[in-house]
């Protein structure tokens, strides 16, 4: 199931958690696009020719672009790919850019049939502190705009473990989620990344750090209470109704082999991987002399072992001993060995060749990932 990804680098204001590639200036958005379209050029073959089944629009705030953009992009996209008639096409968006105008123009006169809400939290004092753009009334009307105007296949991000969301204020915005009847979430844990402002502002003492007892608990109320409302916790930081799973972002988990166009975006063909420079001046110059400014690294046996187990143990599906057997027996003798201790305290558990997360196991999947590393 191939996928597409598309980073388009542009923001706002920079929210002081986030370390994403992206600039505040819309000043090289032209070229920006320009560029992009002579990238799904040179990458054409890069899928074998295959058909897409999922397109997806990261940055990034994607909703920045205009509708005659997006179509120019997408007329660029059809001529080159089949396109599945059925492909889930994901655009991810601000609330404050989704006027009641913005979502009839997506819904009219794109393909897009998938948005990804930036909503972060229903709560100004969490938002004024992230440094989001949108307030706590933008959030509500922005849903409620796009279930009017059709957009009924809707994902939304939350954040949880804020010094400025006690539990009360977590647990009502989930509430509201649920409200919304939002058939998917993507719930995060807030992290603190050197090279951001709320790094900068933790080291220097003006915020405090992550408070990891807050965190842990808020995981649990999400685990608890999404649980009660009928969703699947597919994946370690998202929640799906019966159906609904994000099928870009699980092809990733799975190891589908999907192309990343713009800068600082990812590709992965199956045996290699590889990621473009996350300069925009560069990316554009170089492109506009044909060239492609990336690097890439053909995945040795141990990387192939790795990544397969950091990604497959985040998910429902578990890690398939089999398949690791196939990558070679040693890789499979660690596993089984490093695995005996997990499973007997009881944070994983198997069922048949399946080893997959218990309840309390998601809340060290981590550590638990890096020591089955070989």
């Amino acid at each position: 199931m191939p996928g597409l990804y598309l980073h388009i680098p542009f923001c706002k204001q920079a929210c002081h958690y986030c370390n994403f590639h992206f600039s505040t200036t819309l000043r090289q958005k032209g070229a920006m696009i320009e560029a992009i379209l002579k990238e799904l050029e040179l990458q054409q073959d890069y899928l074998g020719g295959e058909e897409i089944q999922s397109i997806y629009f990261g940055g990034g705030t994607p909703s920045l672009l205009e509708i005659k953009e997006l179509e120019h992009i997408f007329e660029k996209i059809n001529s080159l790919h089949r396109v599945a008639p059925d492909a889930e096409i994901t655009l991810e968006a601000n609330p404050d850019d989704l006027t009641h105008e913005k979502l009839r123009g997506l819904k009219n006169y794109t393909p897009v049939n998938r948005l990804s809400i930036g909503i972060q939290s229903f709560a100004d004092e969490d938002l004024r502190w992230m440094n989001r753009a949108h307030s706590s009334n933008h959030a509500r009307a922005c849903l409620d705009d796009a279930l009017t105007v059709g957009f009924h296949d809707l994902t939304i991000d939350l954040i949880y473990g804020s010094p400025t969301t006690p539990d009360e204020q977590w647990a009502e915005n989930l509430r509201l989620a649920f409200e919304y009847d939002i058939p998917h979430l993507s719930c995060y844990c807030l992290t603190v990344e050197d090279s951001t402002a709320l790094g900068t502002f933790v080291r220097l003492g003006q915020q405090p750090p992550v408070d990891e007892e807050r965190s842990a608990r808020q995981f649990e109320m999400l685990m608890e209470l999404t649980w009660a409302k009928g969703y699947e916790h597919y994946e370690i930081s998202n929640f799906a109704k019966p159906g609904r799973y994000a099928r870009h972002n699980t092809n990733y988990w799975r190891s589908e082999p999907y192309l990343g166009v713009g800068p600082s975006a990812h590709s992965f063909d199956g045996v290699s991987r590889q990621w473009n420079v996350a300069n925009n001046a560069q990316y554009i110059n170089e492109l506009s002399e044909g060239k492609i400014p990336f690097e890439r690294e053909v995945l040795t046996a141990v990387q192939c072992y790795n990544e397969y187990v950091m990604t497959s143990l985040r998910t429902i599906w578990g890690t398939d001993l089999g398949k690791i057997r196939s990558m070679g027996d040693v890789f499979a003798q660690h596993f089984e060995t490093e695995a005996k201790s997990f499973l007997e305290s009881g944070v994983l558990e198997q069922v048949g060749q399946t080893f997959r997360l218990s309840r309390a196991g998601k809340l060290l999947a981590d550590r638990i990932s890096m020591e089955l590393f070989a």
